[in-house]
């Protein structure tokens, strides 16, 4: 199915992705200030600026973050990129991409509503006044209830997890029954390996774990809004470009 993995053989855009994603990673250990500027920070940070929508897809926060999207990338997107060509494959990881954050956002700001009706005007003021700082936060001391907020108001996001989300949904659509090997000797079909990504990301974002630090919503937003596409296009395809 996959036929030629070498990196010679990778269609231009999936090929220029990784390596855009590969420079910025390395490029954050020379300037690490660029962390700060790229990643997505919520709108209630002072470190939150526009550009952040799109090029916090092109961060990651370690390398095996990097690796296993990458990864993905490799394997899915070349696939997809030599089916639709590159114009319509790099539109499809760019609204997937841009959907995952937009269904995250939603979900954050519901919940830092939700936190915020739970505490007076002064004390989301005092959240308010604190500065953040490396591994913390200077100013007035703030309750477990009012940390909470502020991680939540200055907690970015990174990476391209929901763009390759969409791209295995659309894998999983396209060809369902081809089978993909889990942790690379587990034989599974590609339908219910989707189904079941998609289940996880459900579960671990309506049953959130203190110390779970994945953007459980934006899996799922790269995987709704990858189904929305795929189905529009199959309902207009002789009018895409």
């Amino acid at each position: 199915m996959f036929g030629d993995i070498s990196f010679k053989s990778l269609p231009i855009v999936v090929k220029n992705l990784l390596i855009i994603n590969g420079l910025i990673f390395l490029s954050t250990y020379t300037f690490p200030e660029i962390k700060t500027f790229l990643a997505l920070h919520p709108i209630q940070s002072e470190n939150f600026l526009p550009h952040q929508i799109i090029t916090h897809m092109f961060m990651h926060g370690n390398f095996s973050h990097l690796f296993f999207n990458m990864f993905g990338l490799w394997i899915f997107g070349k696939l997809l990129e030599k089916i639709w060509g590159p114009k319509k494959f790099l539109t499809y990881y760019m609204a997937t991409g841009l959907g995952a954050v937009l269904i995250y956002s939603i979900i954050h700001q519901i919940e830092i509503s939700i936190i915020e009706s739970g505490l007076t005007s002064m004390e989301i003021a005092r959240v308010n006044s604190v500065k953040l700082i490396p591994g913390g936060y200077y100013g007035t001391p703030l309750s477990v209830i009012e940390e909470k907020l502020f991680l939540f108001y200055n907690t970015p996001v990174v990476g391209a997890s929901g763009a390759i989300y969409g791209l295995l949904l659309a894998f999983g659509y396209l060809f369902p029954n081809s089978v993909i090997y889990l942790y690379l000797a587990i034989p599974i079909k590609a339908k219910y390996f989707v189904l079941g990504l998609g289940l996880i990301s459900l579960f671990s974002g309506i049953m959130p774990n203190p110390s779970d630090n994945v953007a459980h919503f934006a899996h799922l937003g790269g995987m709704i809004f990858g189904f929305i596409l795929l189905k529009y296009w199959k309902q207009d395809r002789n009018n895409f470009y």
